[in-house]
């Protein structure tokens, strides 16, 4: 927070203010990139957006997230540690886009499959995978792709 309060030119009194913890901070350094992300998911091109296959957009989610993960991935967790994980209105809006994508498929009692395929995206599981075994962003994105077909059926369109 000293380092931030520096950087903006403010006093850290003044800082912590506006944010009064780190995960605070985090979630509006966040904000604008959720939100650029949330709207390729609704108006967007397919398969992030509207118009293709539901396995197919879930694994398109899936690579979305791993950009940002690999992006943002300290500020993820700094923001997303526990059960703050659950808080912030961007897990809603995920939670959201993945039961529809369920509903969609037809899948039989989705509700608890939500957070189950989630959780795969929690920073620390992103993070462990990156740096503690190695796997590639493409590996990462190439099992959570075969994770959503396992769920919703293989993608079977033609594009």
């Amino acid at each position: 927070m000293d380092a931030v309060a520096r950087a903006a030119g403010v006093g850290r009194a003044t800082l912590y203010r506006r944010y009064p913890d780190v995960a605070s901070l985090a979630l509006a350094l966040l904000d604008e990139h959720e939100r650029r992300l949330q709207e390729q998911i609704l108006r967007g091109d397919p398969p992030l957006g509207p118009g293709a296959p539901p396995a197919e957009r879930l694994g398109a989610f899936y690579a979305a997230m791993v950009t940002l993960l690999e992006e943002h991935a300290p500020l993820l967790l700094g923001a997303e540690v526990g059960r703050s994980r659950f808080a912030p209105g961007s897990y809603r809006f995920w939670s959201s886009h993945v039961r529809v994508l369920l509903v969609a498929a037809g899948t039989t009692d989705p509700e608890p499959l939500v957070d189950l395929l989630l959780a795969p995206l929690a920073p620390e599981v992103y993070l462990h995978q990156r740096h503690e075994r190695g796997y590639t962003t493409e590996r990462i994105v190439a099992a959570l792709t075969r994770l959503a077909e396992g769920v919703l059926g293989p993608v079977t369109s033609q594009r």
